[in-house]
């Protein structure tokens, strides 16, 4: 008896439910929808108030991994930064190596030296000297002691000593550095001495009353087979020059070409031009001294320069008796008039 009432009242509740849920579904107006929306009342505030509640649990939660997803992002970014700052700073000296060797052509094929290149792999003193290099090329690349090296700028310096696969070079700097000098556009030379500054050079005229100015550029004039010192290697510029012309020393302050605190790709010469190239590889800016061979100061110095050209001058006017007799006219005039044709006159 009680399972068949057991069964009858699961039945009618399982009606009664479906009924419930049809009424629903159709959104009629049934027994329970009182019920219902109480309960959806209910539970709409409990919602709300475990929302308040949690709310900076779950917002800490989306907090956290929202940083992370934001951390990762920014190592992202800054490992491709260092990547492409690493790319930047390998095609920048790239392209400074490359306008080195550019240069180093450009002094080669206009002045005709033969080099070998060499990258300066370290600075330092060595021995007695302040201001060396040491470059990654050799004995087994061709280098001997006391060879001119260079870049595109100028003369750096000497090479010192060497060995198998390196060599150090003294650089014109140095305090025991002497170079010999011409002024470019002129017959005027001197030595060259460095002071231990990398900016500064001095230069030491032979001759007291050369006329020198500031502007003028330096080329080396030149040592014997081209050692240590090949001929016409661009020196420097005068800044300043010290003491009257006529003095027993005259000295000039000169400004390297080369810029000694940022040496990279330089050349050695292996072999010098077979004819000075005088100041072919001067750059263009140089100042070249227009007269070759400028008139000392003093009017008696000045004589013997001007009286064969006033001579000259005169005998092809015909106005002999105008120019001054001098003992050595008429071996002038002898030798312009051969003795068979006045013999035969």
């Amino acid at each position: 008896m009680q399972s068949r009432r057991t069964r009858i009242l699961i039945a009618v509740l399982v009606v009664a439910a479906l009924t419930f849920v049809i009424l629903d579904l159709r959104g009629g107006e049934g027994p329970g929808s009182g019920f219902r929306s109480a309960g959806a009342n209910a539970l709409g505030a409990l919602e709300r108030v475990a929302a308040t509640v949690f709310s900076p649990i779950t917002g800490a939660n989306s907090w956290w991994s929202s940083l992370r997803d934001q951390s990762d992002q920014i190592q992202s970014l800054s490992a491709e930064n260092e990547k492409l700052r690493s790319e930047l700073d390998t095609l920048t000296n790239d392209k400074a190596r490359a306008d080195a060797l550019d240069g180093l052509l450009r002094v080669s094929s206009v002045g005709g030296y033969r080099f070998v290149p060499a990258e300066v792999i370290a600075v330092g003193p060595a021995q007695d000297f302040a201001w060396t290099v040491t470059i990654d090329a050799g004995r087994n690349d061709g280098i001997e002691q006391d060879m001119s090296v260079i870049n595109g700028q100028g003369l750096v310096g000497r090479v010192l000593k060497v060995t198998a696969s390196t060599a150090t070079v003294v650089l014109i700097v140095d305090s025991s550095s002497a170079v010999g000098a011409r002024v470019a556009g002129s017959e005027e030379i001197g030595i060259v001495s460095g002071t231990g500054n990398q900016d500064e050079l001095d230069f030491q005229l032979l001759d007291p009353s050369a006329d020198v100015r500031a502007g003028d550029a330096l080329v080396t004039f030149g040592s014997k087979n081209g050692r240590p010192f090949a001929p016409g290697l661009p020196i420097g510029e005068v800044t300043e020059v010290k003491g009257a012309a006529g003095q027993l020393t005259r000295t000039a302050v000169v400004k390297p070409y080369v810029d000694v605190s940022t040496l990279s790709v330089v050349g050695v010469v292996t072999r010098p031009p077979r004819e000075d190239p005088r100041d072919s590889v001067l750059p263009k800016n140089a100042q070249i001294q227009t007269n070759p061979s400028p008139a000392p100061l003093g009017g008696a110095d000045a004589q013997p320069s001007t009286a064969p050209d006033q001579e000259k001058a005169a005998t092809k006017s015909g106005a002999k008796d105008q120019a001054t007799p001098t003992p050595s006219a008429p071996e002038k005039e002898t030798a312009a008039t051969p003795a068979p044709d006045s013999g035969t006159g």
